[in-house]
Protein backbone atom coordinates (compact mmCIF):
# COMPACT_ATOMS: atom_id res chain seq x y z
CA UNK A 1 0.00 0.00 0.00
CA UNK A 2 1.46 3.59 -0.89
CA UNK A 3 1.82 6.07 1.52
CA UNK A 4 -0.48 8.47 2.56
CA UNK A 5 0.57 11.66 -0.22
CA UNK A 6 0.58 9.09 -2.74
CA UNK A 7 -2.35 7.72 -2.13
CA UNK A 8 -4.19 10.90 -2.07
CA UNK A 9 -2.34 11.89 -5.41
CA UNK A 10 -3.66 8.51 -6.89
CA UNK A 11 -7.71 9.70 -5.66
CA UNK A 12 -7.11 12.75 -7.48
CA UNK A 13 -6.20 10.87 -10.85
CA UNK A 14 -8.91 8.64 -10.17
CA UNK A 15 -11.13 11.89 -9.42
CA UNK A 16 -10.30 13.50 -12.91
CA UNK A 17 -10.42 9.90 -14.77
CA UNK A 18 -14.08 9.50 -13.71
CA UNK A 19 -14.38 13.01 -15.04
CA UNK A 20 -12.96 12.45 -18.68
CA UNK A 21 -14.35 8.39 -18.24
CA UNK A 22 -18.13 9.55 -17.83
CA UNK A 23 -18.21 12.01 -20.63
CA UNK A 24 -15.62 10.44 -23.56
CA UNK A 25 -13.84 7.27 -22.10
CA UNK A 26 -10.33 6.75 -21.56
CA UNK A 27 -9.79 7.10 -17.54
CA UNK A 28 -7.38 4.82 -17.72
CA UNK A 29 -5.57 7.34 -19.55
CA UNK A 30 -4.94 8.81 -16.15
CA UNK A 31 -4.82 6.36 -13.65
CA UNK A 32 -2.69 3.41 -15.23
CA UNK A 33 0.20 5.47 -15.39
CA UNK A 34 -0.73 7.52 -11.92
CA UNK A 35 -0.59 3.61 -10.40
CA UNK A 36 2.72 2.92 -11.98
CA UNK A 37 4.34 6.18 -10.98
CA UNK A 38 2.94 5.18 -7.85
CA UNK A 39 5.86 2.22 -7.82
CA UNK A 40 2.57 -0.17 -8.30
CA UNK A 41 3.75 -2.79 -10.35
CA UNK A 42 1.89 -2.97 -13.99
CA UNK A 43 -0.09 -6.13 -13.72
CA UNK A 44 -1.12 -5.21 -10.41
CA UNK A 45 -1.74 -1.57 -11.27
CA UNK A 46 -4.29 -3.05 -14.38
CA UNK A 47 -5.64 -4.90 -11.89
CA UNK A 48 -6.32 -1.96 -9.11
CA UNK A 49 -7.72 0.34 -11.72
CA UNK A 50 -10.61 -2.02 -12.77
CA UNK A 51 -11.59 -1.87 -9.06
CA UNK A 52 -11.91 1.89 -9.20
CA UNK A 53 -13.02 1.89 -12.87
CA UNK A 54 -16.30 -0.71 -12.26
CA UNK A 55 -17.70 1.47 -9.51
CA UNK A 56 -16.67 4.95 -11.73
CA UNK A 57 -18.73 3.66 -15.01
CA UNK A 58 -21.49 2.00 -12.76
CA UNK A 59 -22.04 5.69 -11.78
CA UNK A 60 -22.06 6.94 -15.20
CA UNK A 61 -24.37 4.81 -16.29
CA UNK A 62 -27.19 5.17 -13.06
CA UNK A 63 -26.40 9.14 -13.78
CA UNK A 64 -27.38 8.44 -17.34
CA UNK A 65 -30.09 5.96 -16.31
CA UNK A 66 -31.95 8.35 -13.65
CA UNK A 67 -32.26 11.52 -16.86
CA UNK A 68 -33.79 8.72 -19.20
CA UNK A 69 -30.98 8.72 -21.90
CA UNK A 70 -30.63 4.85 -21.22
CA UNK A 71 -32.72 2.26 -20.15
CA UNK A 72 -30.43 -0.18 -18.21
CA UNK A 73 -33.11 -3.13 -17.89
CA UNK A 74 -32.83 -3.22 -22.18
CA UNK A 75 -29.33 -3.52 -22.19
CA UNK A 76 -29.29 -6.87 -20.24
CA UNK A 77 -28.13 -9.05 -22.76
CA UNK A 78 -25.56 -6.63 -23.80
CA UNK A 79 -24.25 -6.48 -20.26
CA UNK A 80 -24.27 -9.90 -20.06
CA UNK A 81 -21.90 -10.70 -23.28
CA UNK A 82 -19.55 -7.41 -22.13
CA UNK A 83 -18.62 -9.32 -18.83
CA UNK A 84 -17.96 -12.68 -20.55
CA UNK A 85 -15.85 -10.58 -22.91
CA UNK A 86 -13.81 -8.89 -20.68
CA UNK A 87 -13.44 -12.17 -18.40
CA UNK A 88 -12.04 -13.58 -21.43
CA UNK A 89 -10.04 -10.86 -22.37
CA UNK A 90 -8.32 -10.96 -19.27
CA UNK A 91 -7.82 -14.79 -18.94
CA UNK A 92 -6.13 -14.13 -22.02
CA UNK A 93 -3.48 -11.66 -21.00
CA UNK A 94 -0.63 -13.84 -20.99
CA UNK A 95 -1.46 -16.08 -23.40
CA UNK A 96 -2.12 -14.04 -26.59
CA UNK A 97 0.65 -11.97 -28.20
CA UNK A 98 -0.36 -8.14 -27.75
CA UNK A 99 2.47 -6.41 -29.44
CA UNK A 100 1.18 -6.14 -33.08
CA UNK A 101 -1.98 -4.83 -31.60
CA UNK A 102 -0.12 -2.20 -29.56
CA UNK A 103 1.39 -1.15 -32.98
CA UNK A 104 -1.88 -0.65 -34.83
CA UNK A 105 -4.08 1.07 -31.95
CA UNK A 106 -2.61 3.76 -31.91
CA UNK A 107 -3.12 4.33 -35.64
CA UNK A 108 -6.99 3.73 -35.31
CA UNK A 109 -7.15 5.82 -32.29
CA UNK A 110 -6.03 8.70 -34.02
CA UNK A 111 -8.49 7.92 -36.90
CA UNK A 112 -10.96 8.04 -34.75
CA UNK A 113 -9.96 11.32 -33.06
CA UNK A 114 -9.81 12.62 -36.82
CA UNK A 115 -13.49 10.88 -37.60
CA UNK A 116 -14.90 12.97 -34.50
CA UNK A 117 -12.79 16.05 -35.19
CA UNK A 118 -13.59 16.43 -38.95
CA UNK A 119 -16.68 14.31 -39.78
CA UNK A 120 -19.63 17.10 -40.24
CA UNK A 121 -23.18 16.39 -38.63
CA UNK A 122 -22.19 14.49 -35.62
CA UNK A 123 -24.59 15.44 -32.50
CA UNK A 124 -27.10 14.60 -30.49
CA UNK A 125 -29.81 13.55 -32.95
CA UNK A 126 -30.47 9.85 -33.59
CA UNK A 127 -29.30 8.55 -37.65
CA UNK A 128 -29.99 5.68 -39.70
CA UNK A 129 -29.06 2.39 -38.08
CA UNK A 130 -26.88 0.78 -39.80
CA UNK A 131 -26.54 -2.82 -38.22
CA UNK A 132 -29.46 -4.70 -36.37
CA UNK A 133 -29.38 -4.77 -32.57
CA UNK A 134 -28.85 -8.49 -32.87
CA UNK A 135 -25.96 -8.63 -34.64
CA UNK A 136 -24.55 -5.36 -32.54
CA UNK A 137 -24.90 -7.37 -29.25
CA UNK A 138 -23.38 -10.32 -30.78
CA UNK A 139 -20.63 -9.01 -33.08
CA UNK A 140 -19.15 -5.50 -31.91
CA UNK A 141 -20.19 -5.85 -27.95
CA UNK A 142 -17.90 -8.83 -27.63
CA UNK A 143 -15.20 -7.68 -29.54
CA UNK A 144 -14.78 -4.54 -28.20
CA UNK A 145 -14.82 -6.00 -24.56
CA UNK A 146 -12.62 -8.79 -24.77
CA UNK A 147 -9.81 -5.70 -25.94
CA UNK A 148 -11.10 -4.17 -22.93
CA UNK A 149 -9.95 -7.09 -20.54
CA UNK A 150 -7.33 -7.98 -22.95
CA UNK A 151 -5.53 -4.13 -22.82
CA UNK A 152 -8.26 -1.69 -22.20
CA UNK A 153 -7.13 1.58 -23.62
CA UNK A 154 -9.88 3.26 -25.82
CA UNK A 155 -12.08 0.76 -25.15
CA UNK A 156 -14.73 3.34 -24.10
CA UNK A 157 -14.04 5.91 -27.77
CA UNK A 158 -14.55 2.50 -29.53
CA UNK A 159 -17.71 1.40 -28.26
CA UNK A 160 -18.83 5.37 -29.03
CA UNK A 161 -17.63 5.06 -32.32
CA UNK A 162 -19.94 1.77 -32.85
CA UNK A 163 -23.32 3.36 -31.43
CA UNK A 164 -22.78 6.57 -33.31
CA UNK A 165 -21.61 4.59 -37.17
CA UNK A 166 -23.28 0.85 -36.74
CA UNK A 167 -26.38 1.89 -34.54
CA UNK A 168 -27.73 5.70 -35.37
CA UNK A 169 -27.53 6.81 -32.05
CA UNK A 170 -26.50 10.51 -31.42
CA UNK A 171 -23.28 11.75 -29.47
CA UNK A 172 -25.30 11.96 -26.15
CA UNK A 173 -27.43 8.97 -26.27
CA UNK A 174 -24.43 7.13 -27.74
CA UNK A 175 -22.04 8.36 -24.28
CA UNK A 176 -24.85 6.55 -22.19
CA UNK A 177 -24.98 3.71 -23.84
CA UNK A 178 -21.65 2.78 -23.69
CA UNK A 179 -21.05 3.39 -19.39
CA UNK A 180 -23.02 -0.26 -18.50
CA UNK A 181 -21.46 -2.08 -20.82
CA UNK A 182 -17.78 -0.24 -19.70
CA UNK A 183 -19.04 -1.56 -16.56
CA UNK A 184 -19.63 -4.87 -17.74
CA UNK A 185 -16.42 -5.72 -19.22
CA UNK A 186 -14.75 -3.58 -16.38
CA UNK A 187 -15.99 -6.18 -14.06
CA UNK A 188 -15.40 -9.26 -15.96
CA UNK A 189 -11.79 -8.30 -16.07
CA UNK A 190 -11.43 -7.81 -11.83
CA UNK A 191 -12.97 -11.20 -11.55
CA UNK A 192 -10.40 -12.17 -13.71
CA UNK A 193 -7.57 -10.05 -12.50
CA UNK A 194 -8.39 -10.93 -9.03
CA UNK A 195 -6.92 -14.40 -9.66
CA UNK A 196 -4.07 -13.62 -11.37
CA UNK A 197 -2.90 -9.53 -11.07
CA UNK A 198 -3.37 -9.33 -7.21
CA UNK A 199 -5.62 -6.23 -7.21
CA UNK A 200 -4.49 -3.60 -4.34
CA UNK A 201 -8.20 -3.76 -3.03
CA UNK A 202 -7.92 -0.86 -0.01
CA UNK A 203 -6.50 1.65 -2.71
CA UNK A 204 -8.93 0.71 -5.73
CA UNK A 205 -11.84 1.62 -3.11
CA UNK A 206 -10.27 4.39 -1.90
CA UNK A 207 -10.06 5.47 -5.35
CA UNK A 208 -13.19 3.80 -6.42
CA UNK A 209 -14.66 7.26 -3.99
CA UNK A 210 -12.92 9.96 -5.81
CA UNK A 211 -14.10 8.21 -9.26
CA UNK A 212 -17.26 8.53 -8.18
CA UNK A 213 -17.41 12.19 -7.77
CA UNK A 214 -15.40 13.03 -10.98
CA UNK A 215 -18.18 10.35 -12.68
CA UNK A 216 -21.09 12.08 -10.68
CA UNK A 217 -19.71 15.60 -12.23
CA UNK A 218 -18.96 14.42 -15.63
CA UNK A 219 -22.20 13.22 -16.53
CA UNK A 220 -24.07 16.23 -15.33
CA UNK A 221 -21.70 18.19 -17.48
CA UNK A 222 -22.15 16.04 -20.43
CA UNK A 223 -26.32 15.87 -20.27
CA UNK A 224 -26.06 19.49 -19.91
CA UNK A 225 -24.19 20.29 -22.66
CA UNK A 226 -24.29 17.15 -24.83
CA UNK A 227 -21.60 16.76 -27.75
CA UNK A 228 -20.19 20.39 -27.80
CA UNK A 229 -18.67 18.71 -24.74
CA UNK A 230 -18.34 15.48 -25.86
CA UNK A 231 -16.99 15.78 -29.27
CA UNK A 232 -13.51 17.86 -28.17
CA UNK A 233 -12.88 15.51 -24.72
CA UNK A 234 -13.78 12.14 -27.16
CA UNK A 235 -10.93 13.59 -29.54
CA UNK A 236 -8.26 14.72 -26.88
CA UNK A 237 -8.83 11.38 -24.76
CA UNK A 238 -8.24 9.47 -28.39
CA UNK A 239 -5.60 11.50 -29.24
CA UNK A 240 -3.68 11.23 -25.79
CA UNK A 241 -4.08 7.58 -25.52
CA UNK A 242 -2.51 7.33 -28.88
CA UNK A 243 0.88 9.68 -27.79
CA UNK A 244 0.67 7.73 -24.96
CA UNK A 245 1.01 4.60 -26.52
CA UNK A 246 3.81 5.66 -28.78
CA UNK A 247 5.98 7.15 -26.21
CA UNK A 248 5.65 3.52 -24.82
CA UNK A 249 6.78 1.83 -27.44
CA UNK A 250 9.45 4.36 -27.97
Amino acid sequence: MPELHLILMLMGAAFAAGFVDAIAGGGGLITVPALMLAGVPPAQALATNKIQGVFGTATAALSYARRGLVDLRAQRTQAAVAFAGGLTGAICVTALPTDLLRYVLPVVLIGIAIFFALKPGLNDTDRARRMAPALFTATVVPAIAFYDGLLGPGAGAFLMLGFVMLAGYGILKATAHTKLLNFASNLGGLVAFAFVGKPLWLLGLAMAAAQIAGATLGARLAMRIGARVIKPLLVLTSTGLALRLIWQML
